[in-house]
């Protein structure tokens, strides 16, 4: 301590007696004391960046001597987030911009040192002569950069000056790595406030997503129920149209045929004929609301069976009705055989009623992969404009009258087959429902069978 206060006062004793010696050492002592206060000021600037405080300390360096010129510079590879990296100030505290080629020159000294500075080449001891300082900035052990100072001839440095510079570089390298640390922070600040801004407008966006979502889930809830109860009324309407309707029109054609001039045995016969099929539609209508009500495929008879019976009990005597099996027959799923009979009983009322038909072929065809429902009639009708009715069928532009084929078609889709209209062999229509067995989750036989074209050759 004492070593320290002689260097900074020049004191050797506190005598009195030395007074010329006193009066140096107080003014040297009232120096040291202002160029501490000029020190302080420097780096309470660290907040304001290091650019900032790089010019405070240097001017409060060149304040301190006097100075002609100051040298600031960091030595290349250290403190790489410091900055600026080297200043030099002129006479009257001009700032020079080291490296602009437009300012006036350096002098040769002054680019010499900064040259020495940037590459390391710094001394570990202060250099003090008359009137050149030059005092490295040391952090962590190791020598980072360097202050240097030319004063003018009234100005000699001394140990005094050397003691006071060695402080401000010190002070100077751990202040610019605070600020470097500040400025890093206060951009990491910058950044997190920005994406917490970006978070509170995205959670903003998101909210205002959520709450369309939300709504249009709603609405799609809506729209969901909307089309089960309107697929659930195109099922019922269906299922009456393919059973209750056909009896209905098969009564209505035997009442038809009684106002005509027919021998009373006759008509008494398609009287009762009449009559039987109006309450076969009654137990039909009875059949299908208990249906709707009550799902099952318990207890029910094969396939085959149901349409040998279709053929026989439910369609008018005036069409005759051969049914073949072909293959080995093998169990459905309970809807695809509902759909199988229902397609059957619509061709052959339509061959009956619309095509005046005498004879229907009716021919189930079981193969390993696929399952083939053909019927083919006699009559009039005209397989093109069936197909043409069929195209319109797809987009809702039909009559009433025309839904039956139409029905045939949906429940032929809806099991993943599709139903084609062509000419039958026997002169009239043939149509033909594909079914492919794929995704059924039956076991099929292996017996192949003839050819879908040779369906029609009955004798």
């Amino acid at each position: 301590m004492t070593a320290d206060l002689s260097r900074l006062t020049g004191l050797r004793s506190g005598k009195s007696s030395f007074y010329p010696q006193y009066r140096g050492a107080a003014e040297r002592l009232e120096r040291v004391v202002h160029a501490l206060e000029l020190i302080s000021r420097a780096l309470v600037r660290t907040v304001e960046g290091p650019e900032t405080l790089v010019c405070a300390v240097a001017e409060a360096a060149r304040a301190h001597l006097s100075a002609n010129w100051i040298v600031f510079a960091l030595a290349d590879g250290t403190l790489p987030d410091a900055g600026p990296r080297r200043l030099v100030l002129g006479p009257d505290a001009t700032p020079f911009l080291v490296g602009n080629v437009e300012g006036p020159p350096l002098p040769d000294d002054v680019v010499s040192c900064l040259d020495e500075i940037r590459c390391g080449r710094i001394e570990l001891n202060p250099l003090i002569d008359s009137h050149y300082a030059f005092v490295p900035i040391v952090l962590g052990g190791g020598v980072v950069g360097a202050f240097a100072a030319w004063t003018p001839k009234h100005r000699t440095l001394d140990t005094t000056d050397s003691a006071v510079l060695s402080i401000l570089a010190s002070q100077t390298a751990v202040a610019l790595q605070n600020s470097a640390l500040y400025q890093r922070g206060q951009l990491l600040l910058e950044r997190a406030e920005d994406a917490y801004s970006e978070a509170n407008r995205t959670a903003a966006d998101l909210a205002v997503r959520n709450r369309e979502l939300e709504t249009t889930q709603r609405q799609l809830g809506v729209a969901h129920r909307h089309q089960v109860v309107d697929d659930e009324r195109h099922r019922i309407a269906r299922e009456l149209h393919d059973s209750v309707t056909q009896a209905v029109l098969s009564a209505g054609m035997q009442i038809e045929v009684c106002r005509s001039d027919i021998p009373d045995e006759e008509r008494s016969e398609r009287l009762d004929l009449a009559k039987d099929l109006t309450r076969r539609a009654v137990e039909q209508l009875r059949s299908a609301i208990y249906a709707l009500n009550h799902p099952s495929d318990a207890d029910r008879t094969s396939l085959p069976e149901m349409l040998e019976q279709l053929g026989v009990v439910h369609m008018p005597d005036e069409l005759a009705v051969s049914v073949r099996i072909g293959g080995t027959p093998t169990e459905l799923p309970g809807d695809v055989e509902h759909a199988f009979l229902r397609i059957a009983g619509e061709a052959l009322f339509n061959a009956a009623v619309h095509a005046h038909a005498t004879r229907a072929v009716l021919r189930l065809t079981y193969r390993a992969d696929t399952v083939l429902l053909s019927v083919s009639d006699d009559g009039d009708g005209d397989p093109a404009r069936m197909r043409l009715i069929l195209k319109l069928a797809a987009s809702n532009d039909l009559d009433g009258r025309h839904r039956g084929l139409a029905n045939m078609q949906a429940r032929a889709l809806e099991m993943g087959g599709t139903l084609e209209v062509r000419r039958a062999r026997i002169g009239g229509v043939q149509i033909l429902v594909r079914l492919p067995l794929t995704g059924l989750q039956t076991e099929l036989g292996t017996d192949d069978v003839c050819r879908a074209d040779d369906l029609e050759s009955e004798q």
